[in-house]
C-alpha cells in the first residue's frame, strides 16, 4: 500500500516523521509523495504551536479526503496530544496518535485497515512517578536531504512559558543517551552525511535528566569521524552559559550560526511571557557568541501583540530587534492558546494592531538581513552545496547558513567548496560567489 506524509511545524516534527516513513517502509507500505493524489494513507504530522497551525492541520486532512475519499486519514503529532477533544471533533480524521510513542502510529494503522473502525490512541504525558513519559527510541537510517542530518536528541520542556503549549503537547524534558547518538552520527557520516543538526523541543536543556549537559553532545557530536559539520537548533538563550560558550568556539566543526528564541525585545513584556532573561543578558549573550565566533550569524523568532503589549512596548522590542541587528528573524502575531495563562490575560491585542506590527517588524528585520547578506560579500566561505537549479545554477549554505548560489559547469551537490562571495541574489534574500 502507499503512504504519504505531510509535516508541519519545526525540525524535530520533519526528524519524526522521517522516522515514521522509516518504519512504515520496513513494514512493506511504499511512500510517496502527497502532492501525487496516489496515496492510500495519508499522515499529517501536525503542529499546534498556533491556532494557524492547528487550522492547517485541518485543512490538509479535508484536502487530502477530497483528492482520494477511499484512503485513510492519519492526524498525528502536537496538536491531537495538546487538545485530544477537539482533534477527535475532526471527522476526516480515521486514526488520530499523539507525539509520545510515535510507533504508535503504524500500529493504529494496521488496527484501522483491519477492521475499518477509527482508531484513537492517545497516551497521556506523565511527569512524575514510574509512568514519567521516556525518551523515545529513533535512530535515523537515512534522511530526505542527502547532505544535511537532522538528528532529535531532546523531546519536552518544563519552562512553562505563559503563551506557549508546547510543555502539554512534548511533556517533560528528556533526553537521548550520549551512546545512541553517538552511534546515530556515526551510521550518518558513513552513510556520506557531511553535516548534522543536533534538534529539540528545548534544546539547551539537553542531559538536565541523565546528569549531562548540552556541552557533552556537542562534544561528543563534533568527535564523529567523517562529519565536518554540526549544527545547533533553536536554542533558549538564557542556558548558555559564558562557559559554555568558550567550550563550543574551541570546536572547530561546530557551525558559527546560533538560533536564539528572542520572542519580545521588551523587558516588561519578557516578564508576562514567564520568559526567563532580560534584554541586558540578552544583549550579553549575543556579545560573548560574536566575540568568540568569527562572523557568527545570530537568527530569532519575535512575537508581536503579546496581551498587554501597547505601543511603547512594540516599539521598545522594535528597537532592541533593530539593535542586535538579527541575520534573519521569523515574526509571529500572538496567538491565544486554550489552557494557557496567556489566553485569559488583559489586555488583548486587536488583530489590525497585531498585523501592523507585524508588517513593522518584518520590514526591520528584513533591512537587518540584508544588512548581513552584504557584510559577506568579499569573504572566502566554505559552502556545502545541496541543490542546483535550472541554468547550472547551484545553491548551499556556508557555516554560518548564508545561502549561497554558484554557477559551474561541473554537478557541485553533496560537494565542500570554498566560494568568494561577489554579491546578493536578485531577490536580496541571499548570496552570490564564484565557487573554487
Amino acid at each position: 500500500m502507499r503512504v504519504a506524509f505531510y509535516t508541519l511545524g519545526c525540525k524535530v516534527n520533519q526528524y519524526e516523521t522521517q522516522i515514521m516513513e522509516q518504519m512504515f517502509s520496513a513494514e512493506g507500505f511504499d511512500i510517496v509523495d502527497s502532492a501525487s493524489g496516489s496515496a492510500d494513507i495519508y499522515v499529517v504530522n501536525s503542529c499546534t504551536v498556533t491556532a494557524t497551525g492547528d487550522k492547517k492541520s485541518r485543512q490538509v486532512l479535508r484536502r487530502f479526503k477530497r483528492q482520494n475519499p477511499g484512503a485513510a486519514a492519519v492526524l498525528t503529532g502536537c496538536y491531537p496530544q495538546a487538545f485530544p477533544e477537539a482533534a477527535q471533533q475532526i471527522p476526516e480524521a480515521d486514526v488520530i496518535t499523539g507525539t509520545y510513542r510515535r510507533s504508535a502510529v503504524l500500529e493504529a494503522v494496521k488496527e484501522y485497515l483491519s477492521t475499518g473502525k477509527r482508531v484513537v490512541r492517545i497516551t497521556p504525558m506523565e511527569r512524575k512517578g514510574e509512568n514519567r513519559a521516556r525518551f523515545e527510541e529513533m535512530r535515523a537510517g537515512q534522511m530526505n536531504e542527502r547532505t544535511r542530518a537532522f538528528v532529535k536528541i531532546q523531546d519536552g520542556c518544563d519552562r512553562f512559558c505563559s503563551y506557549c503549549i508546547i510543555p502539554t503537547a512534548r511533556g517533560p524534558v528528556r533526553s537521548k543517551p550520549l551512546e545512541e547518538i553517538r552511534a546515530e552520527l556515526t551510521a550518518l557520516a558513513e552513510n556520506g552525511y557531511r553535516e548534522a543538526v543536533l534538534v529539540g523541543i528545548n534544546l539547551p536543556c539537553y542531559g538536565s535528566d541523565l546528569g549531562l549537559g548540552l556541552l557533552d553532545a556537542v562534544k561528543t557530536a563534533c568527535a564523529i569521524p567523517g562529519l565536518e559539520r554540526v549544527r545547533l537548533g533553536s536554542l533558549e538563550p538564557e542556558l548558555l552559559t559564558p562557559e559554555d560558550i568558550a567550550a563550543m568556539a574551541a570546536m572547530p566543526n561546530l557551525c558559527p550560526q546560533f538560533h536564539l528564541s528572542l520572542q519580545s525585545g521588551c523587558d516588561a513584556t519578557l516578564k508576562r511571557m514567564n520568559r526567563r532573561y532580560d534584554t541586558a543578558e540578552y544583549r550579553r549573550i549575543v556579545r560573548d557568541l560574536r566575540s568568540a565566533f568569527e562572523n557568527a550569524s545570530i537568527t530569532t523568532d519575535i512575537m508581536v501583540g503579546f496581551p498587554g503589549e501597547d505601543e511603547g512596548e512594540f516599539r521598545e522590542s522594535l528597537a532592541f530587534a533593530e539593535e542586535i541587528a538579527f541575520a534573519k528573524a521569523h515574526v509571529f502575531m500572538y496567538s491565544p492558546r486554550p489552557g494557557t495563562r496567556a489566553a485569559n490575560m488583559p489586555g488583548q491585542v486587536d488583530s489590525a494592531a497585531k498585523e501592523r506590527r507585524s508588517g513593522e517588524m518584518i520590514r526591520a528585520t528584513e533591512r537587518t538581513r540584508r544588512k548581513f547578506l552584504e557584510s559577506q560579500i568579499g569573504r572566502r566561505e566554505q559552502v556545502l552545496f545541496e541543490t542546483n537549479t535550472s541554468g547550472g545554477l547551484y545553491h548551499g549554505y556556508t557555516r554560518n547558513y548564508t545561502p549561497v548560489e554558484a554557477a559551474s559547469l561541473e554537478n557541485l551537490c553533496g560537494q565542500m567548496r570554498e566560494v568568494t562571495i561577489t554579491g546578493l541574489t536578485e531577490d536580496g534574500q541571499g548570496c552570490f560567489g564564484a565557487a573554487e
